[in-house]
């Protein structure tokens, strides 16, 4: 029998989330002091450690756990006390629960035989830090939890003690307010920080008591998460699902043959015909490896069906720019969480061929340059083409123009594989960006450090000029998921890095409704800014794309000008100052020559050819070309 229970103290806040969770335990008869059950519960996302044990274990929690709480400062100088102890202490009994046969909690109902174990536990040491030194909605957190666990056998004669200890970091996030106050996160964090607990909790338990008891049967030690039911419940095996749907492939032409850079939409249209309510439906594709590695995910949970409801979801992809021509299938499952008989899978063959326009020779990788390393310059290439949002501008060749930026900077630029972080759509949300400019880059700055963040994508504008990064997850018209520039600036200020030079090439946005009254230009180069920012296009509008090339149109010219045609000079090194001047002059050219448009690029600040960052070394080219071609 499964024996799970919790019954606080009268001094204890009495916590419903964990009367859902105990009762969800009982996989075989009852439990006793259930009553009824709370529609808001979350299980906590604790790591399986293996099957359940057959220990009997009491939970004995020390005032020092129970009522620990921790203060802090929001970021208006407020205060604010948080609850940790008591979260802890749900996510402790949480953990017990999923490990052993029956788990109840000193000062709660009685178990009906006596456990064989219990465990007192003791806290040792605590701890909360917010760091003053980050971003200014990004904030350094740490917390500091160490517990003394007591072991003691039926008798209450000792077994053993242990101390298990964590330190939590997090970033945490203020939250999209007009105030910007509090931090969103916090209970994530502190619910975090009690899950990695609860981890070492469990590890230190199990190796004590392993011996003692044997794994629970297969039968009893069902999952918390999907508790079993009485058979009678049970759906009968082999009865066909009252689930069907239709799968569909979409292009962006319509013509049915995907092309390189084209973007997949894979549309599935449910319905529940049958009288009974559908729980946990989930789409599933599956296929053609190469092809189905282009989708952010393959699985997309549907969620409940009602009695005749229907629903429609997409997975959506974009194609490589550069494809072979094949033959593609992509397999369509749907089933939901009963034993049923689930619809048969339904397959879809696809035509992916080239687009047919020749390649130009910026797109054949060039060859290394021997003898030529860089090994203190750091690259991060960020292209987004298409966004999670389908109502944000697509950007057709950033991915690619991402990804070449990044080849040719490790080709021609002497930059190792290590020292160059790729980001292209689905993999470009902020955390992924907060990643590389918080975490990846400071662990390997020095005095001689160089750093290139290039960005192919959207960016937009507020009200006052303030200009902000769009990564996969964010939209045009908010600010709760973009990444404003001056995080950027304060990330590559605190670098101290040597060098710093941003790369932008793309579209720019106002954020909200377009105002002609109040034209209001993006501000690139922040007061007090060390980097330089090479811009693609001035003002509020759209970075031109070269269909032909099939790149952006700065992106193209920016990769002619590494390979060595902005090496006027002829000395065989492809400098910022050289570069800058040939973008200068060549996007402006093509922009009215051959698209009837005006590109300006904006450099801020301006460089003179006495500064130091115009003589930085860029690339150097193996082969230098005889002519400066148009």
């Amino acid at each position: 029998m499964v024996i799970a229970q919790y019954s606080p103290a009268p001094s204890r806040r009495f916590r419903k989330q964990w009367v859902v969770l105990l009762c969800l335990l009982t996989t075989v008869g009852g439990l006793w002091g259930c009553e009824k059950l709370t529609s808001g519960f979350r299980r906590t996302p604790l790591p399986d450690m293996g099957p359940r044990l057959a220990n009997s274990v009491k939970l004995t929690f020390d005032p020092s756990l129970t009522n620990l709480k921790m203060q802090y400062t929001d970021g208006c100088n407020s205060p604010h006390e948080l609850n940790v102890g008591e979260e802890t202490e749900s996510i402790l009994i949480d953990a017990a629960a999923q490990n052993f046969t029956a788990v109840t909690v000193t000062g709660g109902v009685a178990a009906p035989t006596p456990p064989d174990t219990e465990i007192l536990v003791t806290l040792q040491r605590s701890g909360l830090k917010l760091w003053a030194d980050s971003l200014y909605d990004r904030v350094p957190a740490d917390i500091v939890l160490e517990a003394l666990l007591t072991f003691k056998n039926a008798a209450g004669k000792e077994l053993s003690q242990q101390t298990v200890s964590i330190t939590h970091n997090q970033r945490l996030i203020l939250e999209p307010t007009q105030r910007r106050c509090d931090y969103g996160n916090m209970g994530e964090f502190v619910h975090d920080a009690g899950v990695a607990l609860a981890t070492q909790f469990i590890r230190a338990a199990r190796t004590q008591l392993a011996g003692t008891g044997s794994q629970v049967p297969a039968a009893v030690a069902a999952s918390p998460t999907r508790p079993a039911l009485p058979a009678a419940t049970l759906p009968t095996k082999g009865s066909p699902s009252a689930l069907s749907f239709k799968a569909t492939v979409l292009d962006e032409n319509s013509n049915l043959v995907f092309e390189g850079g084209e973007r997949i939409r894979v549309r599935i249209d449910l319905i529940n015909g049958g009288e009974p309510e559908l729980q946990g439906v989930t789409a599933t594709l599956t296929g053609t490896a190469s092809l189905l590695a282009q989708f952010p995910a393959t699985t997309l949970a549907v969620g409940r069906l009602q009695p005749g409801q229907s629903r429609s979801i997409e997975f959506v992809a974009t194609l490589p720019q550069a494809v072979q021509q094949q033959k593609a299938e992509l397999q369509v499952a749907v089933s939901d969480s009963g034993t049923r008989t689930q619809p048969p899978l339904q397959t879809l063959t696809l035509s992916i061929q080239p687009t047919g326009i020749k390649a130009d020779d910026v797109d054949q990788i060039p060859a290394v340059t021997a003898g030529f390393h860089q090994p203190h310059t750091y690259l991060l290439s960020i292209g987004i083409g298409s966004y999670r949002d389908q109502q944000v501008p697509s950007r057709k060749f950033a991915s690619l123009d991402a990804e070449m930026v990044a080849t040719y900077f490790q080709s021609l630029g002497g930059l190792p594989a290590s020292n160059v972080r790729l980001l292209q759509d689905w993999k470009a949300l902020r955390p992924d960006i907060d990643e590389a400019l918080l975490d990846w880059l400071p662990s390997h700055m020095n005095k001689d450090a160089v750093v290139i963040v290039y960005f192919a994508g959207l960016a937009s504008v507020s009200a006052t000029g303030e200009t902000f990064l769009v990564p996969y997850d964010g939209t045009a018209t908010s600010t709760s998921r973009a990444y404003p520039l001056k995080d950027l600036e304060a990330a590559l200020s605190r670098l101290k890095a040597k060098h710093t030079v941003f790369l932008f090439d793309g579209i720019v946005s106002r954020m909200g409704p377009d105002s002609r009254t109040k034209p209001v230009l993006p501000q690139w180069n922040p007061t007090g800014s060390s980097t330089l920012h090479v811009i693609g296009t001035g003002g509020i509008g759209r970075g031109l794309e070269d269909d032909e090339h099939r790149h952006g149109l700065f992106t193209y010219y920016l990769l002619r000008a590494l390979r060595g045609e902005a090496d006027t000079n002829r000395d065989g090194d492809v400098t910022v100052g050289e570069t800058v001047a040939y973008l200068s002059q060549k996007v402006l050219w093509a922009s009215k020559t051959h698209m009837g448009q005006e590109q300006r690029p904006v450099i801020a600040p301006p460089i003179r050819s006495t500064d130091p960052s115009a003589a930085l070394i860029l690339t150097k080219p193996a082969s230098i070309l005889g002519t400066v071609a148009r």
